[in-house]
């Protein structure tokens, strides 16, 4: 069984060419991810970024009078903003990947645009081998984020069980089996009203 990719949202910054329209564009991200409760600490910090966008209005405004060289500076301090709003953008993307279920929602409270990589399609139950001889990693459709998950393996043709630690993500891995031997393998989620039902099996001949 192959299991399905997810395809993660991700974060995009839409950057008005014309300098006035780009400050009100990096203001508004600063506005909006200030005080934000899912970025306790961006990089670059959000006054290093008002600072870069402070000294981009300065310089439009010398460049407007068309001193010679304010042009060029202004294209300097414009650079500086986009390179900022760039790692800012990266670490928008990485807060927003440590949970794919809230991704698209996480993104756009920073004030930012969102762009899927394809339809998310579900996963699921799959096994696979394990990093190391003798294990299997398995890895099930999420139940939500307060799921916890249970995991059973059988050796003898689903006629015993035997219980794995139980995770709170929706992957975990099992050890200690002999190179060779065909494990199948089942999961159930438990969450805040309940134990789900166990799923369907899968078979893996563990290496």
């Amino acid at each position: 069984m192959t299991m399905t990719p997810i395809h993660h949202p991700i974060a995009v910054l839409i950057l008005p060419k014309r300098v006035p329209a780009l400050i009100t564009y990096a203001q508004s991200v600063v506005t909006e991810m200030t005080g934000n409760p899912s970025f306790p600490a961006p990089a670059p910090a959000l006054p290093v970024v008002t600072t870069a966008i402070a000294a981009l209005q300065t310089a439009e405004t010398t460049a407007l009078t068309r001193v010679k060289g304010a042009v060029e500076a202004r294209n300097q301090e414009r650079a500086a903003l986009v390179t900022l709003l760039g790692q800012l953008r990266g670490y928008i993307q990485t807060v927003a990947d440590a949970d794919v279920e809230t991704a698209a929602t996480v993104i756009r409270s920073a004030g930012i645009a969102v762009k899927r990589t394809g339809a998310r399609s579900p996963r699921v139950f799959d096994a696979q081998q394990g990093a190391a001889s003798g294990s299997a990693r398995l890895v099930a459709a999420t139940a939500g984020r307060r799921a916890s998950y249970e995991w059973q393996f059988s050796t003898d043709g689903g006629k015993t069980w035997v219980m794995a630690p139980s995770t709170l993500q929706a992957a975990t891995t099992v050890t200690g089996f002999t190179p060779g031997v065909t494990v199948e393998f089942r999961y159930r989620p438990v969450t805040k009203t309940g134990e789900g039902n166990w799923s369907q099996t899968v078979q893996l001949i563990v290496k």
